[in-house]
């Protein structure tokens, strides 16, 4: 039986932007998508600590050590730049390697949003 787990997780990251009139997706410094093992196009469920919002875009690579966490067209309606957000994504995985598994869970700075 496969079993959808948790596999990464940005918890409590600061929205940096919102840009309305992008294509889609959310753009993620790539030193917070190295920390937390994602990857560009990868599928996310994000949750707005501010309004309840919960939603699911793809993720594009951001510039490294800029803290960058922007939310890109449709999905910029449902933040405001400094809103807290957690970044999800969860894999398949069998039954049994998922009582085992450590998923990568990663805790920026509140204000910056880079590692610490």
């Amino acid at each position: 039986m496969m079993i959808e787990v948790m596999k990464s997780k940005i918890h409590c990251a600061r929205v940096t932007e919102a840009n309305l009139n992008y294509m889609g997706s959310i753009t993620i410094d790539e030193d917070l998508m190295d920390a937390a093992n994602l990857i560009a196009g990868e599928k996310v469920a994000i949750v707005n600590n501010n309004n309840g919002e919960r939603f699911e875009t793809y993720i594009i690579k951001g510039e490294r050590g800029t803290g960058c966490i922007c939310l890109n067209g449709a999905a910029a309606r449902k933040v405001q730049v400094g809103d807290v957000v957690i970044i999800m994504s969860y894999a398949l995985m069998d039954f049994e390697e998922a009582k085992t598994f450590k998923p990568w869970v990663i805790f920026p700075d509140s204000v910056t949003n880079k590692l610490v």
